[in-house]
């Protein structure tokens, strides 16, 4: 991969930030679709598990029961993702997703034996703080989704605890000599799996094509193109501190598209909350990066 990307001098940087701004058009695309969460996630998975199977294949895609484990929890971050996009605003569905480091910082000593530090205690604390203000948006009549986004907010929760675990997992030394592909493309057929009885006993009206264009976009360049790119970026020599940092565009222009294209507009607590979130594990990556690099050059 590397030498792909000096013969066509693309800097590598370039390829996560391409991937990071595909990626940021999952919440516009979900909400543009007439079709409910089980037919988006089911269409999506579709075709990202065929766009990654195309590109990765000669690695390999045998499973076991770690890749297994690996794969329910990619599927878990996606299925509820898709759910909190159709039933909470996009700002709480990606702002709350992206509670995922607290996760990893709370359970990585116990699953990686990692040490936890008083920066730790003090990120999850405030992020903690930066959660709890989503739940303070006023609940009426007049709010579209007020009667299903408390359980929008929860299931966007439950996609940052899932994607945590995700994380943590690929830094297990079980996962570390696997072909990284193989929990993104056994996690979409898993989810595939069990949409298809839902689809199967209450199917979709009508699908219209700006749905089939939707779903074909976010399955191919939203979630598979975007992996390879994001890929090929880490095995260019991008620093894993600058492909965090550069990931952290996403939960910024999720919303931002979803406001410019369908005119939703975030609570000032979703984002005041998401601000608090961001900046704290911004912070904390940074600090941490600098902490490891002050030991290495002792």
């Amino acid at each position: 991969m590397k030498a792909e990307n000096q013969n066509t001098n693309f800097p590598p940087i370039a390829f996560v930030l391409l991937a990071v701004l595909l990626w940021s058009t999952g919440g516009v695309l979900i909400k543009l679709t007439t079709l409910d969460a089980f037919a988006v996630n089911l269409g999506r998975s579709l075709f990202a598990a065929i766009t990654v199977a195309v590109f990765t294949y000669k690695k390999g895609l045998k499973l076991d029961k770690f890749t297994l484990l690996t794969s329910f929890l990619y599927a878990g971050t996606l299925t509820c993702f898709v759910y909190a996009n159709k039933n909470t605003t996009a700002a709480n569905a990606i702002f709350l997703q992206y509670t995922a480091p607290i996760y990893i910082l709370i359970l990585a000593p116990f699953i990686l034996k990692e040490k936890f530090r008083v920066d730790d205690l003090i990120t999850v604390v405030i992020c903690l703080m930066g959660m709890s203000l989503f739940f303070l948006e006023p609940q009426n009549a007049e709010n579209k989704l007020a009667a299903n986004v408390f359980w929008g907010n929860v299931a966007a929760l439950v996609s940052g605890l899932f994607f945590g675990l995700y994380f943590i997992l690929l830094r297990h030394p079980r996962s570390l000599q696997k072909n990284p592909a193989l929990s993104v493309f056994y996690g979409n057929i898993l989810i595939v799996l069990l949409m298809l009885p839902l689809i199967f006993s209450n199917p979709p009206a009508q699908i219209n094509s700006n749905d089939i264009l939707a779903i074909l976009f976010l399955g191919i360049f939203q979630i598979g193109i975007a992996y390879v790119l994001f890929t090929n970026g880490i095995a260019g020599g991008v620093r894993s501190l600058d492909a965090s940092i550069i990931g952290f565009i996403e939960p910024l222009l999720n919303p931002i598209w979803v406001f410019l294209i369908i005119g939703e507009r975030p609570s000032i607590w979703a984002i005041v909350g998401g601000a608090v979130i961001i900046a704290a594990v911004i912070f904390h990556t940074i600090k941490s990066n600098q902490k490891d690099l002050s030991r290495q050059i002792k």
